[in-house]
């Protein structure tokens, strides 16, 4: 590195996604002085960059140790690190601590970490540097060529770093709502509304992000079960599946997930000329975010169980040798012959139990979030969320728009199925959702977080549930007591059961 040469931002690893971002952050504008204990990294890196700014100044420099990365940065520091959650968030944040970082000096955790876990961490290094965060969204292409970001922690860090975390982030057209694409290297688009906002005190951007990487399981499962009733129950291949996605995809189903399984659909695999999907060993991996989520709404009480469907899904996936023992033992019925007007009945029963499915997904995620703010003293901005998901983000799609409405119109709307236009969509659509729930059921065909998602919408129409019934259960083996019907819910009853006349007692 030159001497003259001062950075604006300090940057520690370069995996795929700080390699991208570092990428974005010079075509942005900014001088990056970047770290990783892997020099190959280090070195790719500065070629990339020479080779895109041609006779252009550089705008990215390697350093070869923490503390060559801060001389290099102009005062007060500003920092990103990307490295794996845990430890690794730990360990980096100790080296600069002795490399002789400031008070100060703010670090930008852009990893997958835990909320919990960045929480403590504010605790643990205020007296160091101000410890703040972002969790991002989009994959590699979105960190190259804009995110969606979620910072949050201390409010004054955040008019430090915000110019910075706008100008890397996705841009929406703010006419239509939609994502403004930007694929050029080194030739940004600044206009639009920018895809990060700030979501509110430590830990609530990365409990944000978990729960969109939720609510992206719940949807990547929604469309895999569509695609089973395709191609096992209606026996098409993948690519009449990838035509009728292609359909979908061009009315409300719009959606990032909906516009790659088609891609994938197409693909054909090199070895065999077969579609590639289907020489793909059917076990989904998982990193844990969705984990995280399904564990959250039960820790809050919170009702995610098209979420927790697909997480269990994935994990039943791995058990690929007992499935294939089981498929010799227990019989399903039999297979039916369809006419061709019963399949394109069964598609059209399809495309509106996917919608409807993945409006109460989204309801679940947006009811968690609810119900953590509240729990937290975050107070989320449902409205801003949504916007900045139009964009960047894994699970963009076209009907963030209409969720950001619903907000707008009632920012303090409980449950999405209760907005107007949602609650009219699943009136509209919901007869087709039943019965095709109804025919993959009686295809043998499962769908876990599709049949879930109704069952959450049918749970939450209900003015009285079973749970009575659970209640009384609850007083007789365990005394748990219960509330009437006629009398202030706040009031507790116990009927002592074994008592012989038995005796209602007020607890």
């Amino acid at each position: 590195m030159k001497s003259e040469t001062l950075c604006d931002i300090g940057f520690i690893g370069l995996g795929v996604m700080g390699h991208n971002l570092a990428l974005n952050l010079a075509d942005n504008g900014y001088v990056v002085a970047c770290f990783d204990l892997d020099d190959n990294k280090v070195a790719q890196l500065e070629e990339i960059d020479t080779q895109q700014r041609g006779d252009k100044p550089k705008r990215i420099f390697g350093c070869s140790s923490f503390t060559q990365l801060l001389d290099s940065l102009k005062k007060p520091n500003l920092l990103m690190i990307s490295v794996p959650a845990g430890n690794a968030v730990d360990d980096v944040c100790e080296h600069l601590i002795s490399a002789g970082i400031k008070a100060d000096d703010i670090i930008i955790d852009t990893g997958n970490s835990l909320w919990k876990d960045t929480v403590e961490r504010e605790k643990k290094y205020k007296k160091d540097f101000i410890f703040f965060s972002t969790a991002v969204s989009g994959g590699e292409v979105g960190a190259r060529f804009g995110p969606s970001l979620m910072p949050s922690g201390d409010p004054y860090a955040w008019t430090r770093v915000a110019p910075v975390l706008k100008a890397i982030s996705a841009k929406v057209d703010p006419t239509t709502g939609r994502p403004i694409e930007r694929f050029e290297p080194g030739n940004p688009v600044l206009e639009g509304e920018p895809c990060a906002a700030y979501i509110g005190a430590s830990g609530a951007g990365h409990y944000v992000k978990m729960v969109h990487n939720g609510i992206e399981y719940a949807d990547m499962q929604l469309i895999c079960e569509s695609y089973h009733v395709l191609r096992e129950g209606l026996k098409l291949t993948a690519l009449e599946i990838a035509d009728i996605f292609e359909k979908w995809h061009d009315g409300v189903l719009d959606s990032y997930l909906m516009e790659i399984s088609i891609e994938v659909l197409r693909e054909q695999d090199p070895v065999t000329g077969l579609a590639l999907v289907d020489v793909i060993l059917d076990t989904a991996g998982q990193k844990g975010t969705g984990l995280w989520t399904a564990v959250s709404a039960l820790e809050v009480g919170s009702p995610a169980q098209t979420i927790t469907q697909a997480v269990f899904a994935r994990s039943l996936s791995s058990f690929k040798q007992e499935r294939v023992i089981a498929s010799e033992i227990l019989d399903g019925p039999e297979s039916v012959i369809y006419t061709q007007e019963q399949k394109q009945q069964i598609i059209e029963q399809l495309h509106d139990a996917l919608y409807c499915s993945k409006i109460c997904a989204y309801a679940q995620g947006f009811q968690l979030m609810a119900i953590a703010s509240k729990d937290k003293g975050w107070n989320l901005d449902f409205s801003a969320i949504a916007k900045i998901w139009r964009a960047g983000c894994i699970i963009r799609a076209v009907f963030l728009q209409d969720i950001n409405n619903a907000f707008v119109e009632n920012e303090h709307l409980s449950n999405l199925l209760l907005d107007p236009f949602f609650s009219q969509q699943i009136t509209k659509f919901q007869m087709n959702w039943r019965k095709s729930i109804a025919s993959a059921t009686l295809m043998g065909i499962p769908h876990p977080a599709m049949s879930s998602a109704l069952a959450y919408y049918d749970s939450y129409r209900c003015k009285t549930l079973p749970a009575n019934l659970l209640q009384a259960q609850r007083d007789y083996f365990g005394a748990h007591t219960f509330s009437r019907t006629d009398q202030p819910a706040n009031k507790k009853y116990h009927l002592d059961w074994s008592a012989s006349p038995r005796v209602l007692r007020q607890v």
